[in-house]
């Protein structure tokens, strides 16, 4: 997973969930913070802006935790 990604992702998450950016892991589940599909768009629309590249809703979603997620749009990344 490309770090860069990761840290952009977690650092929106803390964010939108209004906790400390250091208490994100690879590990935290979405479900941990009980995320709504609007927090999820937000997170979307946030890494499309950040990374200039298309990040599908329903994709991203499927993943459970913010590891997966940065994984996910890592390899969005390496397709472009």
């Amino acid at each position: 997973m490309n770090q860069d990604v990761f840290d952009k992702l977690a650092e929106r998450c803390a964010y939108i969930w209004g906790v400390d950016v250091s208490g994100i892991t690879a590990d935290t589940t979405f479900a941990e913070y009980d995320t709504k599909s609007t927090q999820i768009s937000q997170m979307t629309t946030f890494l499309e802006d950040e990374f200039d590249i298309e990040v599908p809703y329903m994709q991203f979603k499927r993943n459970k935790t913010v590891g997966e997620a940065a994984e996910f749009v890592t390899e969005l990344l390496e397709e472009e």
